[in-house]
């Protein structure tokens, strides 16, 4: 069996992907790159505490979160030259994709030293297969604007061909619906997904119209993503259904 670490003797930052919701995700390889470690960061220590005492791994964490990121950064790259085998993992998923992991994996590739990531758990290909909408093309676009560019990005994902995959908090998932509706139309398809993997995990299919409706009555709770009809697969259903009609 091939080492787990690219090279023991040598330090390097190491992306490691952690358990969306079920802690039965986590990998054989991601274990022991983290007992490998000399250096862990995670985006919240006491999260990352529960994975680590259930599977063994004793090196207590550091924090590294959006709050500290720019500071530690340069921390990780010292380490590094030091020798160091640094890993890095966030609260759930693979570091880099919506958290702060990607400002530690560009200062090491800016620095010249090694990065490595591991393939691993991520909620965004499970929530696009389960919401039955097109897999052949899709864009991930993380969180929406909260504020500032918040509209422009609205009316650009209008325009969007590709089946579209959303991040979205539980407190904002009413108001996203009902602006995407607005900005897509009522009649686009959608699915919300929630807890994906955990034990209340929720996939619910339906419009835009439908969904904002249903969630404008029940309080969405957990880890949420949204995944939307592209424009150019709207516009081909909606024809068929002018065409059945006729």
């Amino acid at each position: 069996m091939p080492d787990i670490i690219h090279d023991n003797t040598t330090g390097g930052l190491y992306l490691v992907p952690t358990p969306i919701g079920n802690l039965g995700d986590f990998t054989v390889r991601a274990v022991e790159a983290l007992k490998n470690a000399d250096i862990i960061c995670a985006e919240d220590t006491r999260r990352a505490r529960i994975l680590f005492d259930r599977y063994g791994i004793r090196c207590k964490p550091h924090s590294y979160r959006d709050q500290n990121a720019v500071r530690m950064a340069p921390k990780i790259v010292a380490w590094i030259r030091e020798g160091k085998k640094v890993a890095i993992v966030s609260d759930a998923g693979t570091p880099g994709i919506s958290d702060p992991g990607y400002r530690a994996a560009r200062a090491v590739i800016d620095a010249g030293l090694p990065l490595e990531v591991l393939p691993g758990p991520t909620a965004v290909i499970p929530a696009l297969i389960l919401s039955g909408l097109g897999v052949s093309r899709f864009t991930f676009e993380g969180y929406l604007p909260v504020k500032k560019g918040r509209q422009g990005r609205l009316k650009e994902l209008a325009e969007e061909n590709r089946t579209i995959i959303l991040f979205e908090a539980p407190h904002r998932l009413i108001k996203s619906l009902g602006q995407l509706s607005e900005n897509m139309g009522h009649d686009r398809e959608a699915a919300v997904v929630r807890e994906l993997t955990k034990i209340h995990e929720e996939v619910r299919r339906g419009s835009l119209g439908e969904l904002y409706e249903y969630y404008s009555s029940t309080t969405p709770k957990g880890e949420i993503v949204i995944v939307l009809e592209g424009l150019e697969a709207y516009r081909k259903r909606i024809k068929a259904l002018k065409r059945t009609n006729e």
